[in-house]
């Protein structure tokens, strides 16, 4: 196994961190070095071989396979789980909490979602948490209403600990200052235009595409210097992708033929191309009908772009946001549209700033080697 690196010493506190390399766990590390307390997460096994570590493919994660912790009991001290068990069945992560138990390592689970994004049913997921919540010796979750959900359904007191930036610091302050030098052009004034972004991705279950771009395009129509941009991946909107979806594509182009939106397709975004994406937008969409939190909120927080964010889910306990409703039970178009005649009108500048952003880091961070330290006590 290879070892993230981070100099080892008497009061390191070694992770076994699933994963260890996505942005938000990379996020947790402290800005400087705490005097009391080390933490040192153990590199992503690659999952072809767990022997090299995975550099940036981490799924299926290796930690999470049968036998990995026995075999490697001695070099971790806490198991965090954070997410990457889709593929796991109920009785799979029972075996795990055993082998855990076994020797003698404690688990910490952080909740990112109460309802998975990439299932139609709840069902299965469901069943996964069903064999996680109640098992882990410490749950963490990102807001007040993810923890009451689950106090409600497994009597578990959660610990809340808000969601780090996602964008690096200095992209962000640089794209910040930008926005905040142009602020006299994003008020109401002739030719100002007032961008609305929604990129339906790869169509994940969550999605309720059609009838949400429906209800924008019809308010855009009616704000001057609107512009509604339509973003997509090239497997659901080219002919022969794996996702392919005739009928949003043939609505999407017939949109876009008449002018009444900017259809953009391309493959995956870098990141670059994502936070210049997500800074081109004075207001981001999310299109959802369930979900719990949301990564692609807070790097438009990061960037000073708005977010209209469904009822579902707890995107408004997250983040300061607009809202509109949304959620298993159908769209109330009428809210959505009001929301964006307010988003622009008023333009809101809902970010973070970098020193508020650099503090809460370094809070979250300690908070995390705390629990740690606490649990292995």
């Amino acid at each position: 196994m290879i070892l993230a690196p981070l100099s080892a010493g008497p009061q390191t506190i070694r992770v076994a961190s699933v994963p260890a390399s996505h942005v938000y766990v990379q996020h947790l590390e402290p800005l400087e070095g705490a005097p009391d307390v080390r933490v040192r997460r153990l590199a992503d096994p690659h999952p072809d071989d767990p022997r090299r570590p995975a550099e940036k493919r981490w799924w299926p994660p290796a930690m999470l396979q049968s036998g990995w912790v026995s075999e490697h009991a001695d070099e971790f001290d806490v198991f965090h789980l954070q997410f990457g068990f889709d593929a796991r069945t109920p009785e799979q992560l029972r075996e795990l909490v055993e082998e855990l138990r076994s020797a003698g390592k404690p688990l910490v689970y952080t909740v990112h979602d109460l309802r998975n994004p990439h299932h139609a049913s709840r069902a299965e997921h469901d069943a996964q948490l069903d064999v996680l919540i109640p098992a882990a010796d410490a749950v963490i979750t990102l807001t007040e209403g993810a923890a009451y959900e689950i106090k409600r359904r497994w009597a578990r007191r959660a610990i809340v600990l808000a969601h780090p930036h996602v964008v690096d610091f200095d992209t962000m302050r640089r794209i910040q200052r930008e926005r905040l030098d142009g602020l006299h052009d994003r008020r109401l004034g002739a030719g100002v235009e007032f961008r609305v972004g929604v990129h339906v991705k790869s169509l994940r279950a969550n999605m309720n595409a059609e009838p949400v771009l429906r209800a924008i395009m019809s308010a855009v129509q009616q704000l001057p210097g609107a512009v509604l941009q339509v973003d997509g991946h090239r497997d659901i909107l080219d002919p022969g992708g794996p996702r392919y979806d005739e009928a949003l594509v043939v609505a999407l182009q017939t949109a876009s033929d008449a002018g009444l939106i900017d259809l953009r397709l391309h493959d995956y975004f870098g990141d670059d191309e994502l936070w210049g994406y997500l800074a081109s937008l004075d207001l981001s969409v999310l299109p959802y009908r369930f979900g719990t939190h949301s990564g692609w909120l807070e790097a438009c927080r990061d960037l000073g772009t708005a977010v209209l964010a469904p009822s579902c889910g707890y995107y408004r306990d997250q983040a300061p946001v607009l809202q509109y409703l949304h959620d298993d039970d159908g769209l109330d178009v009428w809210s959505l549209q009001s929301a964006i005649r307010r988003a622009y009108i008023e333009r809101p500048l809902l970010s973070m700033s970098v020193d508020d952003r650099r503090r809460q880091r370094e809070a979250v961070s300690a908070a995390h080697a705390d629990l740690y330290r606490e649990l292995l006590r």
